[in-house]
């Protein structure tokens, strides 16, 4: 591993922690994807967040994504990540999922294996997190 590589490692690592030490699960390979979302219930709800190192995910996305998990009445049953830029595999997979425009970091949930709600970066980016928070409230909201 180069200097830049551990640099980055360790980077994502702290901001990996930011989602995990708050009970998301870190998905790092294209299997753990798989199996995650292979053996979800049909009826359970899944919140992804796609984690990225750039600003609007340190200073928005990743504190939005917390504060309603935390904070709303109705939550979903899941709650993953996978880190773009660090896990690629992974983050590939959760995209084929997906099913939208690559974007990090964004935001997506699950019904089953079915996408209900898509955030993507340019709905974060910019924006104040209060109304972040609001969209992701109105998805749990509405799906959860």
């Amino acid at each position: 591993m180069n200097a830049y590589e551990a640099y980055m490692n360790e980077l994502a690592t702290q901001m990996r922690s930011e989602l995990t030490g708050r009970d998301f699960k870190s998905l790092e390979t294209a299997d753990e994807v798989s199996n995650f979302m292979t053996n979800v219930g049909s009826d359970d709800t899944t919140f992804v967040v796609i984690n990225s190192t750039c600003g609007c995910a340190a200073g928005l996305a990743r504190p939005a994504a917390v504060t309603v998990v935390e904070q709303n009445d109705k939550k979903p049953t899941n709650k993953v990540t996978v880190f773009a830029g660090q896990d690629k595999e992974a983050t590939a997979t959760m995209r084929d999922y997906i099913q939208q425009v690559p974007s990090s970091p964004s935001y997506a949930l699950f019904k089953g294996q079915e996408l209900k709600h898509f955030i993507p970066r340019e709905h974060i980016e910019g924006r104040d997190i209060q109304d972040i928070c609001m969209d992701i409230k109105d998805a749990f909201d509405d799906y959860c």
